[in-house]
């Protein structure tokens, strides 16, 4: 398992949304130069990160080409279908569905739910034993790999049986003989687990949409088919274990038989309710046996992470249910051995210290409890738990959006203080939210009236400092900039822009004195530059008309130039 995550990321595509961090119930994901990748020893393949990527940059590992290949090996391949193909292929009938199986190449096709079947029963034996214990269904991969690496303390309760699908394996290896292969075809991601850890009874896991994806470039619209009379379930039709796939599924099946009455069965569906239905079971001891039926899918698994997603989960029930036979009054089925063994394999959590978490906090500019703001922005679910991704590198400070706006400001105010112009930004009620030096220089309100202003001006009206304020109003109103508008101050012509930074709420203002000399300055500079540029182009066109009249044009412009560059006047003034 831990050497092939059947879930990858396409780095080319991963965007810094944070989204699948947001969704993944372990956190499982490091994020490297703002690429969200899947942490293969965290993960629990629940497939939460993949149907919530707005990008579609996490992907399930592509097995299809690896099926196409078994079936043309020459071993007899049998199709392992879910149950919740009933929701999956609306209106098709199963006798179709496995017409356009066959047409595909394989041997039989068979219901999963005969596994779960003999999964039910063997949990009616386990619920009569003494003394009375706590039990967690093994029926979902997901739930089992969430408690072998995050509450091994739990690993004891978990019902020593196979899934279901590996149950159904064994069963059609002990009908057909071993040297079958098996495909399981469903809505579950987790189910590859099974195939990689027990390659002995499960060969490959498709998707519905690996399926669906196949009948299409085989050109089989299944709808459309006729079914022939072999076109059945092999070797038998399932009855209750069709239920499996709905919240409770489980339950019917395995209150049955005699003696387990007495017994509590109880279903949680979803990793958050199933991590609240583990909390403290290590300590519990119950008067009678208690059955567990954990499912890591809200809604079990017709809501899988490739599942029909356009339909509710009240209708696929309803479907479910619909769908399913009552179980016989006299079972013909083979008792078989499904027992499995699960070893844990705890993540290791790091003890961080109290010292490291303020560090990491502070790093992020939260200096005090009440910059911990929580806001999720990062996809973890509060800055604490952030801080400790921090520290174990599997998160990046840019990740938090109130660190990041700040630093933003940041680098907005040095900017503008370190602008030569004048600068200065206003509410929608012009008021002012910040300017620069310059600024109060130009306009020397604060010094006239010494403390009648806060520092900075921040919150003062702007027409209490400028007399042309209508000008920043009639930006904001109308949206529309004013650019380079020469605007005479008591002896001084000001070059002004006024511009929307958020189109009728904030507007900046930009304003350079051009009456001043240095100004005056660089302008001759700028302008004798350009005079230079073109008389070149000029002498480069026509070089023979001008001859050293040119050359000498050139040579007293830079003249000009050298005269009033700053070297020189440094030069001078050494």
């Amino acid at each position: 398992m831990n050497a092939l995550n059947p879930i990858y990321t396409e780095k080319r595509e991963c965007q810094d949304c944070y989204k699948c961090i947001r969704e993944c119930p372990v956190k499982a994901i490091r994020v490297s130069g703002g690429c969200a990748t899947v942490s293969t020893e965290m993960c629990i393949l629940c497939g939460r990160c993949v149907a919530s990527c707005p990008n579609g940059a996490k992907r399930v590992r592509d097995d299809l080409p690896n099926a196409k290949s078994l079936l043309v090996s020459g071993r007899r391949v049998i199709a392992s279908v879910a149950p919740s193909f009933v929701v999956e292929f609306p209106g098709v009938r199963p006798t179709q569905l496995i017409r356009g199986l066959k047409q595909l190449g394989f041997y039989a096709v068979s219901e999963t739910a005969l596994g779960a079947q003999q999964v039910s029963a063997n949990v009616s034996k386990l619920m009569k034993q003494e003394p009375p214990e706590v039990w967690i269904s093994s029926a979902c991969p997901t739930v089992v790999e969430y408690i072998r690496k995050y509450h091994p303390e739990c690993l004891p309760h978990i019902s020593s049986l196979l899934s279901p699908v590996l149950a159904h394996c064994k069963m059609l290896r002990a009908h057909y003989g071993d040297d079958i292969g098996i495909v399981f075809i469903g809505p579950c991601i987790a189910k590859k687990i099974d195939a990689e850890q027990h390659a002995e009874l499960l060969d490959i896991v498709l998707t519905f949409e690996d399926l669906t994806r196949w009948f299409g470039e085989r050109n089989i619209n299944i709808n459309d088919l006729h079914e022939l009379p072999t076109d059945t379930f092999e070797p038998e039709e399932a009855r209750e274990g069709a239920l499996y796939p709905i919240e409770g599924g489980m339950i019917p099946g395995s209150v049955r038989a005699k003696g387990a009455h007495d017994s509590h069965y109880m279903s949680f569906s979803g990793l958050r309710s199933v991590s609240q239905a583990i909390e403290g079971i290590a300590e519990w001891k119950p008067e009678h046996n208690v059955f567990l039926e954990l499912t890591a899918c809200a809604g079990s698994c017709v809501n899988g992470p490739k599942s029909m997603r356009n339909r509710s989960i009240a209708r696929k029930r309803y479907e479910i249910i619909r769908y399913t036979k009552a179980p016989e009054s006299t079972s013909r089925r083979t008792p078989l051995d499904i027992r499995g063994e699960f070893e844990p394999s705890p993540i290791w959590q790091n003890g961080h210290t109290d010292m490291q978490l303020l560090d990491a906090l502070r790093s992020v500019g939260k200096t005090s409890p009440e910059d911990e703001l929580n806001c999720g922005g990062c996809g973890y679910d509060s800055c604490r738990q952030f801080a400790h991704a921090l520290i174990d590198r599997n998160a990046e400070r840019m990740m938090c959006a109130t660190y990041m706006r700040k630093l933003a400001q940041k680098k907005a105010n040095a900017l503008i203080r370190k602008m030569p112009s004048a600068v200065v930004i206003v509410d929608e009620k012009l008021k002012i939210v910040e300017c620069n030096a310059n600024f109060i220089r130009m306009f020397p309100a604060e010094a006239e009236l010494g403390e009648a202003f806060p520092p900075g001006l921040e919150g003062v009206a702007l027409d209490q400092i400028v007399p042309f304020s209508y000008l920043f109003e009639r930006v904001i109103e109308s949206g529309e900039d004013i650019v380079g508008r020469d605007i005479r101050y008591n002896r001084n012509i000001l070059n002004a822009s006024i511009f929307n930074i958020d189109p009728h709420a904030v507007a900046g203002g930009i304003f350079l004195d051009i009456t001043e000399p240095a100004f005056q300055k660089e302008q001759i500079i700028e302008r004798a530059r350009e005079v230079v540029q073109k008389n070149l182009k000029t002498v480069q066109q026509i070089a023979y008309l001008l001859g050293e009249n040119a050359a000498e044009s050139e040579i007293t412009l830079n003249t000009i130039v050298q005269s009033f560059s700053p070297r020189d006047v440094e030069e001078s003034s050494d």
